[in-house]
């Protein structure tokens, strides 16, 4: 799920486990812990577009990682509450933490194709900016000793890291939970990975409500408890749609008399209403879109799979990885530069006419001169100047044909 949700749903976790010890600090520190297992994407610069494809939703989404770091995190936070540097340790994480949301809503608006290295000294001057006003704003204020137990506060981080985990698993991205010891990649795929009306924006209310009470009233366990239960009954919800979802697309390929062999179907981004699904027959793929306003049968359009454009690529490291991220619902094309594109059909496309720029998620890869495969590009989503139009397409598909 995106971020947001994210810092929520771990908010959330926090003040169910510590909000009587902490108030309003255990939300914080769940809002953090919510984060870490996305801080994978710092490695990004030192590792190769492929290896930074199969890293992201690794071990730090994994149930060996919620376990060992929630242990180490919980043990960590606890001393350092202990220590006469409470204070200056808790600012010094808020500013960073607090940083971090406005530079994320300006790479959401204009795009990730800023220089990384401005990115981060923006971010450290912001963070400067907000310790330096906390400070001057607490000024000698007495600190008050926390009284969580360490058993509290790793229980707390390893809530927070599991249920990141978990709900991550719900999108079509899906997630490494049994990692070191398996590399399969879960996904159950009845989510976007950013539903705002469905999950965000109700969760976001209570947790606010929540908020507004101090520690000790029933009405912010009350509101939070609400959250948490309005946001795992609409996972449920998901679940059963998507199931519904699908017996719909298996009667429409009844219908037009289309044989296959297995199906996928996630919703599109930012809601619940709209799916896509992707069937693979033996020799191409259909891919087609219901809305739930949908009037007009279903309209199939084929990929051809095109695997025959990466020979001897049975053992490429690249490919293989490829293959196994997009669970083999892949196919590839030549784009009109020359290279090769590997196009992820678990996401779809955007208005179904089978351009290189038509596919979600893409992959541009190039054959070396010893043969093996490298990866030059992963693109996901629209190109920058094609958003507004992309997601007006969007909202009138959803309204159905």
């Amino acid at each position: 799920m995106d971020s947001i949700s994210q810092i929520v749903l771990g908010a959330a976790v926090g003040e169910a486990v510590l909000g009587k010890k902490l108030g309003n600090k255990a939300m914080f520190w769940g809002a953090v812990g919510g984060t870490i297992p996305d801080l994978d994407v710092i490695t990004k610069p030192l590792l190769s577009e492929i290896d930074s494809l199969a890293f992201h939703r690794g071990i730090s989404h994994s149930f060996f990682f919620a376990v060992v770091a929630g242990l180490g995190f919980g043990w960590l936070i606890y001393r350092l509450y202990q220590s006469r540097y409470s204070r200056n340790f808790l600012q010094l994480v808020l500013s960073l933490f607090l940083s971090c949301i406005p530079i994320s809503i300006l790479y959401f608006l204009f795009g990730n194709d800023w220089n990384s290295n401005l990115v981060a000294v923006v971010a450290f001057v912001v963070a400067g900016g907000i310790y330096t006003f906390i400070s001057r704003k607490n000024g000698d204020t007495p600190v008050v000793k926390e009284t969580a137990s360490l058993r509290s506060w790793q229980w707390m981080f390893f809530l927070a890291f599991a249920t990141h985990s978990l709900l991550d698993t719900f999108t079509m991205y899906g997630t490494q939970l049994f990692l070191p010891f398996s590399n399969y990649r879960a996904a159950i795929g009845s989510i976007s990975v950013a539903d705002p009306v469905g999950y965000t924006i109700p969760f976001i209310f209570c947790l606010v409500m929540a908020a507004r009470y101090l520690r000790t009233q029933p009405q912010r366990r009350f509101w939070n408890w609400m959250g948490l239960g309005l946001s795992c009954s609409y996972l449920l919800f998901t679940v059963w749609h998507q199931q519904r979802i699908k017996k719909i697309y298996k009667q429409q390929l009844a219908e037009q008399n289309i044989e296959y062999k297995r199906m996928i179907t996630g919703p599109t981004i930012f809601n619940n209403l709209l799916w896509s699904a992707t069937i693979e027959s033996d020799d191409k793929f259909y891919q087609g879109q219901y809305s739930i306003f949908d009037t007009s049968p279903i309209r199939f359009n084929e990929i051809e799979k095109n695997h025959d454009l990466l020979p001897e690529s049975q053992y490429d490291r690249t490919i293989s990885i490829l293959r196994w991220f997009s669970n083999n619902y892949y196919s590839v094309l030549t784009r009109k530069d020359g290279r090769l594109q590997v196009n992820d059909l678990r996401f779809g496309t955007f208005v179904g006419d089978g351009s290189e720029d038509d596919y979600i998620f893409r992959f541009i890869v190039e054959q070396q001169a010893d043969g093996s495969y490298e990866m030059l590009e992963n693109r996901g989503g629209p190109d920058d100047d094609k958003v507004n139009d992309i997601f007006g397409k969007l909202w009138e598909r959803i309204k159905g044909v």
